[in-house]
């Protein structure tokens, strides 16, 4: 088998993982303002949890999954819980569109820790498909004005932080995913997840519906879908393949805000989104080296 068609089977998965977490994201644009982002980050946790622990008999019990690196688990949770928190407070105190094209750049970020840590090689074509990608996240972002209204320093700082640590979170998902078994990733994540998100989720706490607790709490096992399709693409491809995949998300969420919200893209979102396939396609047909 070439390496490309492997390589593929793990871009299917992390496209797949990107279309669950796409709709996780949207849930806070569904209840358009009506919960917070750490309430209902804590909740999704905590639903999370539940079903881990309805499940965990069925994989052997808790005490099976007991891992010797838990460190690295807390770190991840570390990392995951950072990034949201600092792309959440970039988001509150600049334009949205800014944050969030700074925040993407931890595609880039996450292949320069792949290159260094995992010592990846990546060819010229990993390198045109990643700048491609770039370029169509780029024409996206800056044809609905980004950078375009002046920032100020902070806000800026903590946008690039939360690229930084998505790409982190990113190459400790490939570490663990190559040692570790899908189901003790998770669970480790998740419980570290709860008691990092259940601080700021009680500060923030508002009073909400029981069906809007329940959706909320249901979002838990759709990111537990994710987060497994997530680590199936990660521990079976170099970091510098999947990680430009997660740019699908833009795809994705134009899909979303047409069928939901009535968005509809403009030319230069249609160019970009383009772009971005084009980078994809690129990367699954480039294959790679370990």
């Amino acid at each position: 088998m070439q390496p490309s068609q492997n390589h593929m089977a793990a871009i299917l998965w992390v496209l797949l993982s990107t279309f669950l977490w796409t709709l996780i994201f949207a849930a806070g644009k569904f209840a358009d303002g009506g919960i917070g982002a750490f309430q209902l980050t804590f909740l999704r946790y905590c639903g999370a949890l539940v079903m881990l622990l309805v499940l965990a008999p069925r994989q052997g019990g808790v005490r099976v999954h007991r891992s010797q690196q838990p460190m690295i688990h807390l770190a991840r949770a570390v990392s995951g819980c950072g990034a949201a928190v600092a792309i959440t407070w970039a988001s509150a105190n600049m334009p949205l569109v800014d944050a969030t094209a700074i925040g993407m750049l931890y595609g880039v970020l996450a292949i320069l820790l792949g290159t260094v840590v995992l010592k990846e090689t990546v060819s010229r074509t990993h390198w045109v498909a990643v700048i491609v990608s770039l370029v169509g996240v780029g024409t996206v972002m800056f044809g609905k004005g980004a950078f375009q209204g002046g920032l100020s320093i902070l806000p800026a700082l903590v946008a690039f932080t939360s690229a930084a640590f998505f790409a982190i979170e990113g190459l400790l998902i490939s570490l663990l995913g190559r040692s570790e078994r899908a189901f003790t990733v998770m669970l480790y994540v998740t419980f570290f997840g709860v008691g990092l998100m259940l601080v700021p989720a009680m500060l923030e706490w508002q009073s909400i519906s029981l069906r809007r607790g329940v959706i909320c709490l249901l979002l838990g096992p759709l990111g537990l879908a994710g987060q497994y399709c997530t680590i199936r693409g990660y521990r079976s491809a170099p970091l510098s393949v999947v990680a430009p995949v997660d740019y699908s998300w833009l795809l994705f969420s134009v899909i979303l805000g047409i069928i939901f919200f009535q968005e509809v893209p403009d030319t230069g979102t249609w160019i970009g989104c383009f772009a971005i396939i084009l980078g994809g396609v690129l990367l699954a047909r480039s294959g790679g080296r370990k």
